[in-house]
């Protein structure tokens, strides 16, 4: 399944969006992760063909996904709310929930760019270090050390 395409500029202003929303109740940490993050696809927008900047973005957004829990689940207000405070949380929330779907899009966007695969599977395939590979074309030999060469040392049949 392909994914669509979206602006990395649509995704920072509906996050923009939903974060000042969302920083009518929660301010503080809350605030700073989340427009620090912000600030860092700033620069990804900014420098479109750096990996550098993407990929510091998606990581952001990975790591504000687990800050976000945490501070909604531990400064949720208990007391009775207004409907800005409900309207403040719902926004939030909706960030919230939202960020998954915009780290497919970043990644994506991290992969067009020339990012590579960041979990590394070595362990289940084939290494993919290929720096002792020689070609069957390549006329250099072999750099064995303990290579014998033709005509010298034992003959073939031992004696």
């Amino acid at each position: 399944m392909e994914l669509p395409a979206v602006n990395l500029k649509v995704i920072l202003l509906g996050h923009w969006l939903l974060t000042t929303w969302g920083c009518i109740v929660f301010s503080g940490s809350y605030a700073w992760a989340n427009f620090t993050i912000l600030a860092l696809g700033v620069w990804a927008v900014a420098q479109r063909d750096s990996i550098d900047a993407i990929s510091m973005f998606l990581g952001g957004l990975l790591a504000t996904i687990f800050l976000d829990i945490v501070h909604i689940s531990i400064f949720y207000p208990r007391t009775s709310l207004t409907d800005t405070g409900r309207f403040g949380v719902g926004m939030a929330i909706l960030s919230l929930l939202l960020k998954p779907l915009s780290c497919c899009f970043v990644y994506h966007m991290y992969r067009e760019r020339g990012g590579e695969l960041l979990v590394h599977t070595g362990f289940l395939g084939p290494s993919q270090d290929r720096s002792a590979y020689q070609t069957i074309d390549s006329a250099e030999a072999p750099t064995d050390p303990f290579a014998v060469p033709e005509g010298r040392g034992s003959d073939a049949r031992g004696y």
